[in-house]
């Protein structure tokens, strides 16, 4: 038998313990030995009742990603719940940790279900561009109400087990150890105390309206994704024989098994864990303490993140009266937290309590780490770091939260540039998960590894970044945000634009995404590099137009579009004006665009400054600059990220596209000589990644 399942027997019980641990992921050994142990106990005379349960923290948390794009090996899964549905022997099986996609599963081919309190339960598989696919769109919905079902496998939302209880979707809830209630339920099956039977023997209540109307509405989002609306059909067939609704989900699933929309959303999920991959092989530094310099938005995010991974938190302030009313915003983030559930309210009091107003840098002297992040001007934060050189003790990591500033020249306003690291959050710094790791020249390898291991505790995706203007995601914005200014010059509306990036897959289009930033951040930014700004470039000055009247988006109530109460946005008839003015100034006659232009330059801008991003090295692989842009902007998930796209559209026709488009504008559209290379060669951005990388 498979090492991945031992068998212990206990009178006429017969234990199956998956283990695999620590979350019992389903590989073949894993399935094959699953089978065996049942066919073994079922062969066993002195068996009467068999009792399942996990080794480690989880009965099982689903598919091996090990196996993601490698040939099936039997036995698949299906087969495998099958033949312990088909048991002639009662089988009960105890949830603990999660029991999440074929774990699930596996639990409602059982013919019990009994679970610890704290266990989560859920079918995430549409996240992968998948449904159910061994059973789960059939056997659900004949244990829980349809609504519940729907729910379950067009969203993927994870159940507590409250929740599952109350549903039907488990017997009961038990306290203690998984083994002592898998002994406990297998022997209250032998008192008939707690009921079996077969999943495939109840009948499930099907409403086909209810259904019809849950593929509307599925198919009325933007963008539309196939795997929730084919989860949904699925459902539809669960009155059907088993035989029959296993037959049809399993002709679905293998429809999606071939989606681009399940290759780009597996490759999201592995870009999570690509990107952990770094050249720097040092040993992280212990981080217990942290400061931070900056009450504003990005400053008190930042300490809140610190002091949920666990750190002491002192925060910087130029008054005290500013620095304390900046802990009394941590105090509420911490409390959105515990709102969440993210976090109890005794954690977020002891949290609290390492959290220190500071005025004086002093303060900062026996901190391990500190992490400037105030306005972004060269002057001031050199002026910070000569400060911290001389105050901070010795192996003390020294960050700066810039989002375009050369790291290098700030490391060389100190003694010790090895111990300065570039650490870019993005805002709000305590909810979004993307971390910029910012190497400069002289960053020492374990102040990186010290990084990435921060990163972690605040469970964060870190990419690693070389020292450019803008960095990874800043730098390639800058770009392919000129290319929507350019569009809305020649004459489609910022709404336009909008919609048809809206209607793409992101979840907001440039110019609201300009809004909500705050339309003064990108102008201060313009002027900062206007006199570098060469002559070859077109320059639009709508968003100048905007702010030199003080409309800076949300934050005065009207940028490109006006905002009233809520989340609603109107069109602002002052920013039609100026686009019409600057048309007018820069003597444009405005044409039409179809939103598949739109959609076509944008991308196309996006992916060949990425590509220049990768040639230079300021990303390591095609998957860095790929998560840059999922976990940090935004990016349509099953897509895959820009260069993940590009593999799609192709080198040859992203090629094709800029020369079509440099006829107007030689100096934007330039082919990247890695891209030309690409097209010439047939080579694709998943081929670099393999080359560089074990992951996605």
């Amino acid at each position: 038998m498979s090492t991945a399942v031992r068998i212990e027997k206990t009178g006429a019980t017969g234990l199956v313990i998956l283990n695999a641990p620590p979350v019992n992921a389903l590989g073949q050994g894993l399935r094959a030995g699953l089978i065996q142990a049942v066919e073994a106990l079922n062969a066993d005379p002195q068996v009467e009742v068999i009792s399942i349960y996990g080794e480690g923290r989880a009965l099982s948390a689903g598919a091996d990603i090990r196996e993601f794009g490698q040939a099936p090996q039997a036995p698949n899964l299906p087969v495998v719940l099958n033949a312990i549905e088909a048991s002639a022997k009662p089988v009960v099986i105890t949830l603990h940790g999660v029991a999440l996609g074929g774990g699930l599963e596996l639990c409602l081919a059982c013919h019990a279900r009994v679970a610890l309190p704290s266990t989560r339960l859920g079918l995430p598989e549409v996240t992968l561009g998948l449904l159910p696919g061994a059973g789960g769109t059939q056997r659900l919905p004949r244990l829980v109400p349809l609504e519940i079902a729907l729910e379950a496998v067009t969203t993927g939302r994870q159940f507590s087990a409250e929740e599952a209880l109350a549903a039907g979707l488990v017997d009961r809830l038990a306290d203690g150890t998984p083994h002592e209630v898998a002994l406990q339920a297998a022997a209250d099956v032998l008192s008939s105390a707690l009921e079996t039977r077969r999943t495939s023997d109840l009948k499930a209540d099907v409403d086909q309206a209810l259904i019809a109307g849950a593929v509307a509405r599925l198919s009325d989002r933007r963008p539309v994704l196939s795997a929730p609306i084919k989860a949904a059909k699925a459902i539809s067939h669960a009155a059907e024989p088993i035989e029959s609704g296993l037959k049809a989900e399993r002709s679905l699933f293998l429809e999606l098994m071939e989606s681009p929309d399940r290759q780009g959303l597996v490759h999201a999920f592995g870009a999570e864990r690509a990107v952990r991959k770094i050249p720097e092989t040092g040993t992280p530094r212990n981080i217990a303490s942290a400061g931070v310099i900056g009450g504003g938005t990005m400053g008190v995010g930042i300490a809140t993140a610190l002091l949920t991974a666990g750190l002491s938190v002192t925060l910087v302030e130029t008054t005290l009266e500013r620095a304390e009313s900046a802990c009394l915003v941590v105090a509420k983030n911490l409390d959105g937290a515990v709102k969440r559930g993210k976090l109890t309210q005794a954690l977020r009091d002891e949290n609290l309590q390492k959290l220190t107003p500071a005025v004086d840098y002093d303060a900062l002297a026996d901190c391990d780490l500190v992490i400037e992040a105030v306005f972004e001007d060269m002057a001031v934060k050199t002026e910070i770091f000569s400060k911290l050189d001389r105050i901070c003790k010795a192996g003390a990591i020294l960050g700066t939260n810039t989002s375009y500033l050369d790291v290098n020249q700030i490391a060389a306003a100190t003694t010790r540039p090895e111990d300065v690291i570039g650490l870019h959050f993005f805002s709000p710094a305590h909810v979004m998960r993307l971390l910029e790791v910012v190497v400069a020249d002289k960053t020492g390898s374990d102040v990186v590894a010290t990084a990435f291991a921060l990163a972690g505790r605040m469970k964060k995706v870190a990419v690693r970044s070389g020292v450019c203007d803008g960095f990874i995601g800043n730098r390639i914005l800058a770009h392919y945000r000129k290319s929507a200014d350019y569009m809305l010059l020649d004459g489609a509306d910022f709404d336009q634009i909008d919609k048809a990036l809206e209607d793409f897959g992101f979840a907001m289009g440039p110019f609201a995404v300009a809004d909500l930033a705050g339309l003064d951040i990108a102008w201060a930014n313009r002027k900062r590099k206007a006199a570098t700004r060469p002559p070859e470039e077109r320059y639009s000055a709508i968003a100048d137009r905007l702010c030199e009247a003080g409309s800076f988006g949300r934050k005065t109530g009207s940028g490109f579009y006006t905002y009233g109460s809520g989340k609603a946005r109107s069109v602002n008839p002052d920013a039609e004006a100026a686009v019409q003015a600057e048309r007018q100034a820069e003597g444009i006659e405005p044409r039409s665009f179809s939103d598949e232009e739109i959609v076509s330059r944008y991308m196309a801008a996006m992916i060949s400054e990425a590509v220049r991003v990768l040639e230079e090295g300021i990303a390591q692989r095609p998957v860095d600059i790929d998560a840059v842009f999922l976990f940090g902007y935004g990016f349509p998930r099953h897509l895959g990220g820009p260069l993940n796209y590009a593999d799609r559209i192709g080198a040859a026709n992203l090629v094709s596209r800029i020369e079509s488009y440099a006829k107007e504008d030689p100096y934007f559209w330039q082919v990247p000589a890695l891209l030309r290379n690409m097209a010439e060669t047939g080579q694709r951005f998943a081929g670099l990644n393999k080359e560089n990388t074990d992951g996605s």
